[in-house]
């Protein structure tokens, strides 16, 4: 006999098309993060504005992938479904560039911080839509967010049109990652592979940055890492650290790989001993896998793992995160890039405040000394974007070239300290540019 569960789930159950369909014209959508994003519905839903049928959808969202790039956020639908990105892409980046270059309006930005997504868009933008993929429900109704709990459980609680594809390959979390049958207005079933993201080859720079990180984290110590070559850089030098923890927005294959080899084992943990702590994944299937059923890790939404104050009940936590440009105090830009949005400012803030109020906390934030095959200095004199860091929050510097700990420095100091990690070739440069600023003297 059926469940009142299974019956409520076969009495959601529509197609692709017929789901769409519920999302009607003038409607605030917020759309699933990165590996949440359900390709049959946001197929559907282009069709849809395609065909006329739809207009005037205003969709918000974080770091798309291809499956949005190739359907909702085709160009030529701007005017029918109007993308709002708060993190950039490369998706976004691509239309943007492509937008200059024909003198017409890129993707809408709105800068934010990811602890305050759920928030922004609840009780500032007023989504009433949400779209993304879950798990398969279990025996008492309950869907999982698996990959993506971030803004997408908080929403989901809040919105009054929930609409969700259910694969297979997403896996089940642990942690407060479930959405009720009784809070979806329509279910759509569509297996397919989730994104993958490709793991970058590591240069000897990444191997040195990633070294000297190593060498600045404590056995025991609780980790929040991002992705790339640095990242997993960091993760290959932590190898023989034990007893390590995570609390980290973002669970990536280097982290997993630690938990495997028992260096991450989340046993001297001050809150939630015992649980590697996450918002969101994007990785390999292997990372999938691992995460499927794990009762060693738990999801949270992002409002709570990304909280500063929640991230300083962690006894010594480290973030380690990565910049773009580095002025002569300290100051980081980590979203901008030759004049347009790059990416956003994440929770970069949120993690070094967090971990600066750790008992035995520090923040790490690294970057290659040089960008544009060498060309360019990320040590700059001024920044040519706003401000992510600012410099009174700035702790650890990292470059290929050693470590600078700008705590308690002056502002002298501090530009001879940058200086000295800079690329050589820029490093008299930098030096005439603190003169002239009055940072430095003689």
């Amino acid at each position: 006999m059926a469940s009142e569960f299974e019956a409520a789930y076969r009495e959601k159950l529509l197609s692709a098309e017929a789901a769409a369909a519920l999302i009607p014209s003038g409607a605030k959508l917020a759309m699933g993060m990165g590996v949440s994003q359900p390709p049959a519905l946001l197929a559907a839903l282009a069709r849809r504005a395609e065909q006329g049928l739809v207009g005037d959808i205003r969709l918000y969202y974080l770091l798309s992938t291809a499956i949005a790039g190739e359907t909702v956020l085709r160009e030529e639908l701007a005017d029918r479904i109007q993308p709002y990105s708060l993190f950039h892409g490369p998706v976004e980046r691509a239309i943007d560039r492509r937008a200059a270059e024909a003198g017409r309006r890129g993707v809408r930005f709105i800068p934010t911080s990811f602890q305050q997504v759920p928030r922004l868009m609840c009780d500032e933008v007023g989504v009433d839509s949400l779209v993304c993929t879950v798990s398969p429900m279990d025996a008492d109704g309950w869907f999982s967010f698996g990959t993506n709990t971030d803004y997408a459980k908080p929403v989901a609680d809040r919105v009054g049109r929930v609409i969700v594809e259910v694969n297979p390959h997403m896996p089940r979390t642990f942690g407060d990652s479930r959405l009720h049958v009784s809070q979806v207005a329509a279910i759509v079933e569509h297996a397919a592979p989730l994104i993958e993201a490709p793991r970058a080859a590591l240069r000897p720079e990444d191997r040195a940055i990633g070294a000297l990180i190593a060498g600045l984290v404590e056995d025991g110590a609780t980790l929040q890492l991002g992705i790339g070559a640095v990242p997993d850089a960091v993760c290959e030098a932590l190898a023989g650290h034990r007893d390590l923890g995570l609390h980290t927005e973002m669970l990536t294959p280097g982290p997993v790989e630690l938990m495997r080899r028992g260096a991450i084992t989340n046993a001297r943990k001050t809150l939630h001993p015992g649980k590697g702590i996450f918002t969101f994944s994007m990785g390999d299937r292997t990372t999938y896998d691992f995460i499927d059923g794990n009762p060693d890790l738990e999801a949270y939404p992002v409002s709570y793992v990304n909280d500063p104050a929640v991230i300083a009940r962690n006894a010594k936590m480290v973030s380690i995160n990565a910049t773009l440009q580095v002025d002569l105090t300290g100051a980081c830009c980590s979203e901008f890039l030759d004049g347009r949005q790059y990416t956003a400012a994440g929770g970069q803030l949120d993690f070094v405040r967090g971990a600066s109020a750790s008992p035995g906390g520090r923040s790490i934030i690294a970057c290659h000394a040089t960008a544009a095959r060498g060309t360019a200095s990320r040590i700059v004199a001024r920044l040519d974007g706003p401000v992510t860091t600012p410099r009174n929050d700035v702790h650890h510097i990292v470059t290929e070239h050693g470590v600078a700990n700008l705590r308690g420095l002056t502002s002298e100091e501090r530009a001879c300290a940058l200086i000295a990690i800079a690329a050589p070739q820029f490093r008299e440069e930098l030096a005439r540019a603190a003169r002239e600023q009055g940072l430095i003297f003689g």
